[in-house]
């Protein structure tokens, strides 16, 4: 008895404290107890400075993704979602340019005039600096806010402040619809033709075969597949392509979180040609599983770098807000049935580079005389 005597008083303060935490913070947890919702209510009613409900609900989301311990799960704010809808269509309403930072800061330097684009009717040139845009200073901007700045509406004109050596040039622009390449040909000196592959999105299917069909007129004795720093796209654009290349049998395969498999498989038609696939660590997905089932099929040499490893594939699910989850509802295996998850693929061929080759095969700014990679698989190519 005395000992609860004792205790008594403790026992009523924790209860006294329990109450008045309870009357803070809307009492006990219900069923239906949302703890976003009351933080962020509790944040708006008591945080001592300004707050955004949009940024904490985009935080927040994206964190919820990130506890997924997934890789390639993601969250995209509206804005982010709408850059990506447009990017997997290979297409936006900008003025046809690439740029990148200028190594003093100074501002950014145009590495890429697209052909008939709106830059280059406007006469922009490769080498030019842009310091400003509609006369806000680009310093300190990165090459993503200066996108944002230069894209808009179709038909709408944009001014560019450019440096061009001792000049300085106010450059109006009239903005519409580019299209970005995805595919492009090239024929080397050796008689072998070259097939770029930028990414396996909209309009890749078509304009591959397109490439290859007019290496073949010709006369290409052999076709070198470069999917170098591709990050991957849609399996459909893949499947088309592979199934034009290989001969009959299985090209991919997928599961998906049901356990439900699917496989792709190729008609008897194929094409009959010495082939090499250039890979580097940034050929991701739908770029590796194109080496791999070529390999497989012992169509093609593979020569470069080992790849990351990616598969699993997403679903992009569009959100009330217009932002959107980029979510890994499956895997997908090689039509051998590999898994390539975070284990890749080897090249046959290894071929190292340095940061500097790496970065002009990145910005496309290597001859292919130059390049290590490309000429390692004509000369694996030579003994097939």
């Amino acid at each position: 008895m005395k000992k609860l005597q004792k205790i008594l008083p403790y026992i009523v303060v924790a209860l006294l404290s329990s109450v008045v935490t309870m009357l803070i913070f809307g009492g006990a947890p219900s069923n239906d107890y949302d703890k976003l919702d009351d933080l962020v209510d509790l944040i708006e009613e008591c945080f001592i400075g300004e707050t955004d409900r949009g940024a904490m609900e985009d935080a927040a989301a994206a964190a919820m993704v990130d506890s997924l311990g997934d890789r390639w799960s993601h969250y995209m704010t509206a804005k982010d979602y709408r850059a990506y809808v447009e990017q997997m269509q290979n297409a936006y309403v900008g003025i046809g340019i690439t740029i990148t930072q200028a190594e003093d800061g100074s501002g950014l330097e145009v590495i890429l005039v697209n052909k008939d684009g709106p830059a280059e009717a406007a006469g922009m040139q490769v080498g030019d600096m842009i310091i400003a845009v509609e006369g806000q200073s680009v310093v300190g901007l990165t090459t993503a806010d200066v996108r944002d700045l230069v894209r808009g509406k179709e038909g709408t004109q944009v001014t560019l402040t450019i440096q061009r050596g001792e000049e300085t040039l106010e450059l109006p622009v009239t903005r519409k619809t580019v299209e970005t390449p995805v595919a492009e040909a090239q024929m080397l000196d050796s008689g072998i033709g070259l097939v770029t592959i930028y990414n396996f999105d909209g309009r890749c299917a078509q304009e591959t075969i397109g490439a290859i069909e007019n290496l073949l007129e010709q006369d290409a004795k052999g076709l070198i597949f470069d999917v170098r720093n591709n990050p991957g796209g849609y399996k459909k654009e893949l499947v088309k392509i592979l199934d034009y290349l290989l001969p009959e049998g299985p090209l991919f395969r997928s599961e998906n979180y049901t356990g439900k498999v699917f496989v792709d498989e190729s008609d008897a038609a194929c094409l009959d040609i010495p082939m090499a696939v250039l890979v580097n660590g940034n050929s991701y997905s739908a770029a590796e599983f194109f080496a791999a089932a070529l390999d497989e099929y012992d169509a093609a040499i593979v020569v470069g770098q080992q790849t990351t490893g990616k598969g699993y594939f997403q679903s992009t699910f569009e959100l009330k807000d217009g932002s959107a989850v980029g979510l890994s509802i499956g895997k997908y295996t090689t039509p051998k049935g590999v898994s390539l998850a975070d284990v890749g693929i080897t090249p046959e061929i290894l071929v190292e580079v340095d940061e500097e080759t790496a970065y002009l095969i990145y910005a496309d700014m290597l001859e292919p005389a130059d390049d290590p990679q490309i000429q390692a698989a004509l000369e694996a190519m030579k003994t097939e």
